[in-house]
């Protein structure tokens, strides 16, 4: 099958496009012919050996897909060949074929069309996992994100904002702030600022936080440890700027919040049923017109190398998707099919 292949952990260059062995479906997995696949920062840092999972090289790198199930194993009962599924792995999924563990696939209903249901599930099961089964977001509180124009982040702003919640959004780049309003904040601020603590103790009359879901780390998470409100949920989902920071612990003592990580590619096989509960629950909201999932433009697959660098210039508003069925020009020889 045509895919794409990492041959060395030195990020973007080490992209080609070639071929790979067909996968076969475990008992418990999916077979899916794959139309179409996103591109995400965790693709760019497992491709530069910065993830803390480094595939057998060559690998064929994306974490999110969606396509029609061509087989199941003998463990399968949920789908069946013909299915439109999305499906979110570790990796594998820039190529024709995809395998998947079945609980980490959703059925795509109707009026969902493959570009966006592959633009789902990486971003809205990590935005569902921090705001419903970490955090408990409440309708009327308070929700802060930051990078909230990334892909994650905007999950998190569209589900906090169908979820009833007030929702500010911090932001890197000022010029990024309509396009948080557009996917459901109230109120932006910019956490590169100096005066960050103050506009966020305005903009909830002093009394802080309910809810705070933190890309970044380093400076930017010490300051909003200290504008948790009483009963609060401050959790760390990445750390993006490059520090992993530490937390002095009087500060949830004295307002009595909670500290809670969130790692979501790891929620869905520790709970298995919940996240495929999710899974559906998210691709309903979004063909009820609930959610808005965003694709930022399509690629064809061969030029995935050309999608992580438009990625790593943070060029992208939403998802940049591959259009796996388009080859232009033909791929050139790598792995020997099997």
């Amino acid at each position: 099958m045509r895919a794409v292949l990492c041959t060395d952990f030195n990020g973007i260059d080490a992209l080609i496009p070639g071929n790979a062995p067909d996968p076969v479906p475990a008992a418990d997995e999916v077979l899916i012919a794959v139309n179409a696949a996103s591109v995400s920062y965790m693709d760019k840092l497992m491709c530069e050996g910065g993830y803390q999972m480094r595939p057998e090289l060559p690998y064929v790198p994306g974490t999110e897909a969606a396509g029609t199930v061509l087989a199941v194993g003998d463990k399968v009962q949920d789908y069946a060949p013909g299915d439109r599924v999305a499906a979110q792995v570790w990796y594998g999924g820039y190529a024709e074929k995809l395998v998947a563990k079945h609980w980490r696939c959703a059925h795509v209903p109707g009026g969902v069309d493959d570009h966006v249901a592959a633009s789902v599930l990486h971003n809205y099961l990590a935005a569902y996992a921090a705001l419903v089964d970490r955090c408990a977001l409440r309708s009327g509180e308070t929700l802060l994100v930051t990078g909230a124009t990334g892909g994650v982040g905007m999950a998190v702003l569209d589900l906090g904002q169908m979820l009833g919640a007030k929702v500010i959004a911090a932001v890197g780049d000022p010029a990024k702030g309509e396009l948080a309003r557009s996917m459901g904040a109230s109120e932006v601020v910019d956490y590169n600022s100096a005066t960050l603590k103050e506009d966020i103790r305005a903009l909830t009359n002093g009394r802080g936080l309910d809810v705070c879901i933190d890309m970044i780390g380093g400076a930017t998470f010490q300051t909003l440890a200290r504008v948790m409100a009483w009963g609060g949920r401050l959790a760390p989902v990445g750390f993006v700027g490059g520090d992993i920071p530490a937390l002095t612990m009087n500060l949830p003592l004295l307002k009595s919040y909670s500290v809670v990580g969130v790692f979501s590619g790891a929620w869905l096989d520790q709970c298995p049923v919940d996240a495929a509960r999710a899974g559906a629950e998210i691709f309903q909201w979004i063909a009820n017109g609930k959610l808005h999932p965003r694709v930022d433009r399509v690629l064809p697959l061969n030029q995935a190398a050309d999608a992580m660098r438009i990625l790593d210039r943070r060029e992208v508003a939403g998802r940049i998707v591959l259009e796996v069925t388009e080859f232009n020009p033909p791929f050139a020889s790598g792995l020997n099919e099997s």
